[in-house]
Parts: structure tokens; sequence; C-alpha cells
């Protein structure tokens, strides 16, 4: 899956857990001014494990870091997207 492709998905399920319409790549989705709280962050990580479950790959949000306010791919609507597009490739 190429990125523009993950983008579209991790956006899709962002503004639909979030009830937010029109959100980018910058918007935040952990710490301060973030669109989402931790249940629906979570929630966004088993729906986007089902859609890569479905499109036949596994994605991990488990890791380590991933809670890391520096280095998680949850920043962003742009870095889930891409970690979700390099796992997809994997």
């Amino acid at each position: 899956m190429e990125y523009t492709e993950a983008l579209k998905v991790v956006r899709s399920k962002v503004e639909e857990l979030a009830a937010k319409p029109n959100l980018g790549e910058e918007t935040q989705l952990i710490g301060d001014g973030s669109v989402m709280d931790s249940m629906k962050l979570v929630e966004l990580c088993l729906a986007l494990e089902d859609h890569a479950s479905e499109v036949g790959f596994e994605f991990d949000w488990t890791s380590e870091s991933a809670m890391s306010r520096a280095r998680s791919m949850f920043r962003t609507i742009g870095t889930l997207a891409a970690e979700f597009a390099e796992q997809s490739q994997q």
C-alpha cells in the first residue's frame, strides 16, 4: 500500500471516530491538541488492525515507542499513515 492510500484510510477512520471532517496530515493524535481521547485512539488502532487484515497484512500498533510523544507513530495522522503504509509493504 502506498502512502497516499494509507493516508486516505487513516484519515477517514480518524474523522469518523473523532466526528470531525476535513482533518489534515498534521492533525495531532496524542498530546496537547489531540482530536481523540485514549479510548478513541484504541478504537482507531483496532479499526486499522481490522482493515489491515482485510487487505492482507498484520498491523502492529503495540511497539515500545508507540505512545512516546517524540517517536510515536501516533503523533499525527501523517506519521500513522506512514507507519501503516510501511507495515503493509513488509
